[in-house]
């Protein structure tokens, strides 16, 4: 009893007085090019993970699931979403401290994801969550630490002047 085989054959012809690598490469390309056209006139894309609109995340009806992220570290979060394969939409939320023109905190954030493995998710949230805990404060900018060194300047006392030396006595 013989067992059928599933393969695959593809036949390659070419006209050529030589047949080197080089010649080779050149079908193998053409072939691949080949495929690669048929695959687009069906209509078959390529599945792209990394940040989509929350519209697109939504569309074929699978749930997805949110997190709130405060800072500015989103793009860290970014990064380590395109490594696992996870698919997600950002929005930004609007406190209403912030439309009254109140003291800027860091930005809010909403990450709406999926992906077809929980612990992909799971390994990535894990990552993300050593990251922003590692992150050093941010220094302050640099007009409000040179504004902190002229008040310090300011309480300073003014040096008298020692006439009998000629120079200022602190």
């Amino acid at each position: 009893m013989q067992e059928q085989v599933n393969e695959k054959t593809v036949a390659l012809s070419t006209r050529s007085a030589r047949m080197t690598a080089h010649v080779l490469e050149k079908m193998i390309r053409a072939y691949l090019q080949h495929r690669r056209n048929i695959k687009n006139k069906k209509g078959i894309k390529p599945h792209k993970t990394g940040q989509k609109s929350i519209k697109t995340l939504t569309r074929d009806g699978s749930s997805i699931a949110d997190v709130e992220i405060s800072g500015d570290n989103i793009g860290s979060f970014k990064k380590i979403a395109r490594k696992y394969n996870i698919d997600f939409a950002l929005k930004k939320v609007v406190d209403s401290k912030s439309e009254q023109n109140l003291p800027a905190q860091a930005p809010r954030w909403v990450v709406f994801f999926k992906s077809k493995d929980d612990r992909a998710i799971d390994s990535a949230f894990r990552e993300y969550s050593k990251i922003s805990l590692a992150q050093k404060p941010r220094k302050s900018s640099l007009l409000t630490r040179i504004s902190k060194f002229k008040e310090v300047v300011k309480l300073q006392p003014e040096p008298v002047k020692n006439h009998k030396r000629g120079g200022h006595e602190l």
